[in-house]
C-alpha cells in the first residue's frame, strides 16, 4: 500500500529529529500543497524550490526523497529561481535519488559550475522536463541518459554555440526543444544534431510575436540576453500545442509602446515578417487541402492545448483562443488559430534564424516537425520548403538525391558497372552523370561527404624546428605538383614552406629586414621548387627551395634568390602558364610585367582601371591572359598579344572587387566583390554566367575571398567579418555546406582571413583564420573530410551532413 503523504512528512520530520536539524518551512509547505492537491483531487506533486534549502537540510530530505517510489506523491518538481545556498555537491544527488518520479528540473541560476553542468550532460536525469538558464559550454554534448525527457529548454545559454557529434543520441522520447537566444548558427550542424531526435515535433530558436495596430506589444523589461535577462516574457510563449500558459505567476506584466526588440535585433526582419505572413494568408487558401494536417496541431483542440498543463501545474490561461468557427473582431481566423491581419515581430532570436531561407532549410530537413518558432507547419508549409530547399540548397555533391556507401561504388567500379539502379520507371536516377568520364570520383567524393558527419579542422601545428618561434601567417599557397607543400608568409616577411601532412618545416626563408608582410605568393609550375614572393613595402624575390635551409640561418647562395624592381604597396603577384613571366598589382592603378628568366621588370601598364587593382591573375593555360580585379568594382581582361591599352572585356559588380581568379580549366572567371557579393562570368566574352545567393552583412569592411574547389565544380567563399565558409555548387549556385570557424576559447571568435581549396583532395581546404581577440595569431586551419586515419590522431572541430526528404 502507498504511504500516504501525511506519513510521509512525519517521517521527513523525525528524520530531522534524527540528524539534529530543524524541518524545513519550505518543505512542510510542500506537503501541505500535495495534501491539498490531493483532496481536490488533482495530480499529487511535490514542488521542491532549492532556493530554500541550505546543506543541513540534505540529510533528512534525502532520506525522504529515496523513499518516494512508494509513495502517494506522483511527481517531484525541482526549482531553482535565484542564487542557490544549497552546494551542488547536494544538488545533484538529491535530484538523483528521486528517480523515476522526477519530473521537471528548472534551473535559472547562472552560478551553477562547469562541473555541475558536465556532471548532469555527461551522467543525464531521469526528469520529463530539463530547464536551464546556465549552460557555459560552447558546445552542446548531452550525451547521458535521458531516456524519459520530452521537453528541453536551454533558452538565453548564451555560451551555447554548437552541438558535440554524439549530443542527443539518448533522448528517444524528446517532443520538444527551445534555444532562443543562444549562439546558435549553422544550419548544417544543428540539423544534423537534431535529425537524431526520432519524436522531436516543436522546434524553438525564436519566437514570432504578436503586435497590435497601435504598436503594443508584450515585451521583456530589460531585453538582456546575459544571465540576468528578464526571462518572463519567454516563459509566456508556449510550445505548439499548448496554450498560452506562464511558467510562473503573472505578476509582472510589462506592456510598452516602444519595443525595444525591434531595435535589438538587426536582421533581414521584413523577409522573415513577409515569410510569417505570406504562410498566414496561405492558410486560408489551403483549408480543405490541409485539414487532416491542421486537425493534429489545432491550437483550439483541448487536448492539445494543455498537453503541458499536468507539467506545469502554475500555468495560467494568457489570452483566450477563439474556436474554428468563432470571427474575430480583427479578422477571421484560420484552422489554425492564426487571424490572417495578425502583425509577427520575432523576438529573442538566435544567430541561426538570421540565415535565408531558415525556415524552410528547418522544415525540410526535419519532416517530423509539427511547430517551428511558435508558429505551426501545414502540409503546404511542408510543399513549400521542399521546393525552396532544392532552389537554394544542394543535399548532397553532384545531384546526388540518396546516400550510398564507398564499399557500394567501388563495387560497381570493380565490376565495371554505368548501372545506377533507379527508384521506379517514373523517377529519375537517384546519381546522376552515371556515363560520365569522372563518374566514380565524384560518385566517391559525394559518398564520403555524405558518410562524414562532422568535417574535421584542425589548426597546423609545426615541429622540427629549433626556435620556439610562433609564426603569424599573412598568405599561403598549395604546391600545384607536390599534394603535401604548401608556403606561407607571414606579417614579420618570413617566407616558410612546410609538409602540411607531417606538419614539418622543409625550408625556412627568413626576412632579414629586407620585407614586411608577406602577401604575395605564387609557385613555378615547370620549376616546382621555385616561388615567387611580394611584401607590401614592394620587395619581390624569387626562391629555390632546394637551396634553402630548414633551419634559421639566414645564409643561402646566390642561386637560391634573385631580386626583382620592387612595385610599391604590393599586394598580388601571379606566374603566368609558362613559367617566363609574372605579374604584379597593388594599391595602384598600374600592373608591373616582369621577365623570369631575366630578372627585369619588362614593362608597366598605367591607369588599367579608375581603383587599384587588389588581385591580378594570369590564366592557367594561355600565357598571355591575364585578369584584373580593382575597387573601382570592375573585372577586366587583358591579352599581352594586344598591348594591354583597352580590356577585351569589362565585367561589373555592385561593390568593390577584392579579388578575381579563373577556373582550373579558364572557362570561368570568379569574381569577389565586398560583403559578399560573388559573381562567375564567362571568360571568353564576360557574359554575367552566375550571382551566387550568399547574404550580405551590410558592412563595408567585410572583404570576401572566393575559389574554386574540386577542379571547376564547386567554390568556397568566406569573408573577413565572418567566421563562416561556404561551399556552393559552381554550376548552378546552390548551398552545399556552410563550415563554422570556432576560437580554443570562449569569445575567441575566428574569422576568414584567406582561403585555398586542395587541388589534389576533393572538398578539401585550408582557411587562414584570424582571432578578433588582441594580441592573437591568425593561423592555418586544414578542413578535410572524415578519414579514420586521421580521426584517430586529431581532435577536431566541424559541420554536419543533413537529412531531408528527396523530391518526387
Amino acid at each position: 500500500m502507498a504511504v500516504d503523504i501525511l506519513t510521509l512528512e512525519n517521517r521527513y520530520i523525525d528524520s530531522c529529529r534524527r540528524h539534529g536539524v530543524l524541518p524545513n518551512a519550505a518543505i512542510l509547505s510542500s506537503f501541505f500543497k500535495a495534501e491539498v492537491k490531493k483532496s481536490h483531487q488533482e495530480p499529487c506533486i511535490l514542488d521542491i524550490l532549492i532556493d530554500d534549502l541550505k546543506d543541513i537540510d540534505f540529510a533528512p530530505l534525502l532520506e525522504i526523497c529515496t523513499n518516494l517510489d512508494t509513495s502517494e506523491i506522483e511527481a517531484v518538481d525541482i526549482r531553482n529561481e535565484s542564487a542557490c545556498v544549497l552546494s551542488e555537491e547536494y544538488a545533484l544527488p538529491l535530484m538523483r535519488a528521486i528517480k523515476q518520479k522526477l519530473r521537471v528540473v528548472e534551473l535559472q541560476d547562472a552560478s551553477f559550475t562547469k562541473d555541475f553542468i558536465r556532471d548532469i550532460s555527461e551522467r543525464g536525469l531521469a526528469c520529463q522536463v530539463l530547464t536551464s538558464r546556465s549552460w557555459r559550454f560552447r558546445k552542446l554534448g548531452l550525451v547521458g541518459e535521458f531516456r524519459h525527457m520530452h521537453t528541453l529548454n536551454l533558452d538565453f545559454s548564451s555560451s551555447l554555440t554548437s552541438f558535440e557529434e554524439d549530443c542527443f543520441n539518448c533522448m528517444p522520447n524528446l517532443m520538444s526543444l527551445s534555444m532562443c537566444e543562444t549562439m546558435v548558427a549553422n544550419l548544417w550542424s544543428t540539423v544534423a544534431a537534431l535529425s537524431k531526435l526520432p519524436s522531436l515535433v516543436e522546434l524553438r530558436f525564436q519566437y514570432w510575436q504578436y503586435c497590435n495596430d497601435t504598436g503594443t506589444s508584450f515585451t521583456s523589461s530589460s531585453g538582456k540576453s546575459d544571465g540576468t535577462a528578464d526571462f518572463s516574457l519567454l516563459d509566456r510563449v508556449p510550445f505548439i500545442g499548448e496554450s498560452c500558459y506562464d511558467t510562473r505567476e503573472l505578476t509582472d506584466l510589462d506592456i510598452s509602446v516602444e519595443d525595444p526588440l525591434r531595435n535589438f535585433y538587426s536582421f533581414d526582419e521584413e523577409v522573415m515578417s513577409h515569410d510569417v505572413q505570406s504562410m498566414v494568408e496561405d492558410s486560408s487558401d489551403s483549408m480543405v487541402e490541409d485539414s487532416s494536417d491542421d486537425s493534429e496541431i489545432d491550437l483550439t483542440n483541448h487536448h492539445h492545448r494543455n498537453w503541458l498543463l499536468d507539467v506545469f501545474p502554475r500555468w495560467s490561461l494568457q489570452m483566450p483562443l477563439q474556436s474554428e468557427n468563432e470571427e474575430s473582431s480583427r479578422g477571421s481566423f484560420t484552422g489554425n488559430g492564426i487571424d490572417v491581419s495578425m502583425k509577427y515581430m520575432s523576438c529573442h532570436a538566435s544567430p541561426i534564424c538570421k540565415e535565408k531561407h531558415y525556415r524552410e532549410f528547418m522544415i525540410a530537413s526535419l519532416p517530423n516537425l509539427k511547430s517551428l518558432d511558435n508558429l505551426p507547419i501545414r502540409n503546404i508549409d511542408k510543399e513549400r520548403a521542399t521546393g525552396i530547399f532544392y532552389q537554394y540548397f544542394e543535399y548532397l555533391p553532384y545531384r546526388w538525391k540518396s546516400k550510398e556507401s564507398v564499399l557500394s561504388i567501388l563495387h560497381k567500379r570493380e565490376i565495371k558497372s554505368g548501372r545506377i539502379k533507379v527508384q521506379s520507371s517514373k523517377r529519375s536516377p537517384s546519381h546522376p552523370h552515371g556515363t560520365s568520364q569522372h563518374f566514380y570520383t565524384r560518385s566517391l567524393s559525394a559518398a564520403k561527404l555524405g558518410s562524414s558527419t562532422w568535417p574535421f579542422l584542425h589548426p597546423l601545428s609545426l615541429s622540427g624546428f629549433e626556435s620556439d618561434k610562433g609564426f603569424r601567417p599573412r598568405q599561403f599557397e598549395y604546391h600545384p605538383s607536390d599534394s603535401s607543400l604548401m608556403v606561407f608568409g607571414t606579417l614579420d616577411g618570413e617566407v616558410v614552406v612546410i609538409n602540411h601532412e607531417s606538419e614539418r618545416i622543409v625550408s625556412y626563408i627568413p626576412s632579414l629586414g629586407a620585407m614586411n608582410s608577406v602577401l604575395g605568393l605564387c609557385w613555378l609550375k615547370k620549376y616546382p621548387s621555385k616561388l615567387i614572393a611580394g611584401s607590401d613595402n614592394g620587395t619581390l624575390k624569387l626562391y629555390d627551395i632546394n637551396h634553402i635551409p630548414r633551419q634559421i640561418t639566414g645564409l643561402y647562395g646566390n642561386s637560391a634568390c634573385v631580386t626583382f624592381d620592387e612595385f610599391d604597396s604590393l599586394t598580388s603577384v601571379h606566374v603566368n602558364s609558362t613559367d617566363e613571366l609574372f605579374l604584379a598589382s597593388g594599391y595602384s592603378r598600374n600592373v608591373a610585367l616582369y621577365d623570369i628568366n631575366s630578372g627585369k621588370r619588362l614593362q608597366v601598364f598605367t591607369d588599367m582601371h579608375h581603383g587599384h587593382i587588389n588581385v591580378v591573375k594570369f590564366a592557367n593555360h594561355s600565357p598571355s591572359i591575364f585578369a584584373t580585379s580593382s575597387f573601382d568594382q570592375d573585372v577586366k581582361m587583358w591579352d599581352l598579344r594586344q598591348k594591354p591599352v583597352n580590356p577585351c572585356f569589362t565585367a561589373s559588380s555592385s561593390r568593390g572587387n577584392v579579388m578575381v581568379c579563373f577556373s582550373p580549366d579558364d572557362q570561368y572567371i570568379l569574381a569577389s566583390a565586398v560583403d559578399n557579393e560573388v559573381r562567375q562570368f564567362m571568360a571568353v566574352d564576360g557574359r554575367l554566367h552566375l550571382v551566387f545567393d550568399i547574404a550580405p552583412t551590410k558592412s563595408c569592411q567585410n572583404y570576401t575571398r572566393s575559389y574554386y574547389m574540386n577542379g571547376r565544380d564547386y567554390i568556397i567563399s568566406g569573408s573577413c567579418d565572418e567566421h563562416i565558409v561556404r561551399i556552393c555548387c559552381a554550376q548552378t549556385g546552390r548551398r552545399l555546406r556552410d563550415i563554422s570557424l570556432e576560437g580554443k576559447s570562449l569569445g575567441s571568435s575566428m574569422f576568414v582571413q584567406s582561403l585555398r581549396g586542395d587541388p589534389f583532395r576533393d572538398f578539401n581546404m585550408s582557411v587562414l583564420a584570424a582571432y578578433v581577440r588582441p594580441g592573437s595569431k591568425s593561423e592555418i586551419v586544414k578542413v578535410v573530410k572524415a578519414d579514420s586515419r586521421v580521426q584517430k590522431k586529431f581532435s577536431w572541430r566541424g559541420e554536419p551532413t543533413l537529412c531531408v526528404p528527396q523530391v518526387p
